[in-house]
């Protein structure tokens, strides 16, 4: 198995400090740097692919995506059950760190990409990354992540949608907001991790969190995210968004 980019949540998010629809806001598109890790020498029946993630959001940024090629028995998460620690954490703090793990120590998934782009790297409203991702002949299957940074515990991705099968050909798939189930949604920036007011420009004093709050811990599964609800700190007009949140397309190229 093969891993690019590896990048823990102190990097991104310390970054971001100094998302037939019509997507709103600038136009930011990025393309990812792969060459920064060298990768592994890939192996003569191993296909390619190309992949584009756009944010359809008017003011969600997202996270740079997890993404993974994989046979289906690898999970990244799904609706009605409890969030993997990977998946929690993600949608929680943006931390990466865990979930890269899981999925290395994993032998159904083939290849792993953490798709960095951009100063900062989030994928701002509007915009999108694209990157290759490679994949065995066993590995049907392509999975991402990516956490809505607005949100207490709220994420989008896609789990095991299928890969192109011929060379040239091209899948579109639309992701939804989902809510982890596992923090209460305070939409209070002080729950929320440091990028969120920046990123959004809206000023506050509060110093936010990269960690989780045992005391807001919420104990629930998976489910489809009911979106900003304007009781604290978050705006619907500024953080708001309705589904789909994300457009994902891939191409296969060899």
């Amino acid at each position: 198995m093969r891993r690019s980019l590896m990048f823990t949540t102190a990097v991104l998010l310390t970054a971001a400090c100094s998302d037939s629809i019509q997507p709103t806001g600038p136009d930011t598109t990025q393309t990812a740097n792969l060459a920064a890790v060298p990768a592994s020498p890939k192996a003569a029946d191993e296909q390619t692919f190309e992949v584009t993630i756009r944010n359809l959001t008017s003011g969600q940024p997202l996270t740079p995506p997890l993404a993974a090629t994989h046979s289906r028995a690898a999970d990244f998460f799904t609706v009605g059950r409890a969030a993997s620690y990977g998946i929690k954490e993600i949608s929680e703090n943006g931390n990466l760190t865990p979930m890269l793990d899981a999925l290395g120590e994993n032998s159904h998934v083939s290849d792993v990409v953490v798709a960095i782009a951009g100063d900062p790297p989030p994928i701002l409203p509007g915009g999108q990354v694209t990157f290759q991702i490679d994949a065995s002949p066993g590995a049907r299957f392509f999975s991402f992540a990516s956490m809505l940074i607005c949100t207490n515990d709220g994420f989008t991705g896609v789990d095991a949608v299928r890969l192109p099968r011929r060379v040239g050909d091209e899948l579109q798939w639309y992701s939804s907001a989902y809510d982890a189930g596992t923090e209460i949604n305070t939409e209070d920036f002080a729950d929320l991790v440091p990028p969120c007011p920046p990123l959004t420009g809206v000023v506050s004093t509060d110093p936010g969190t990269g960690m989780s709050d045992s005391g807001l811990a919420e104990g629930g599964v998976i489910h489809h995210h009911q979106g900003v609800q304007g009781g604290d700190d978050l705006q619907v007009g500024v953080h708001g968004w309705s589904d789909p949140v994300a457009m994902i397309s891939i191409k296969r190229l060899n």
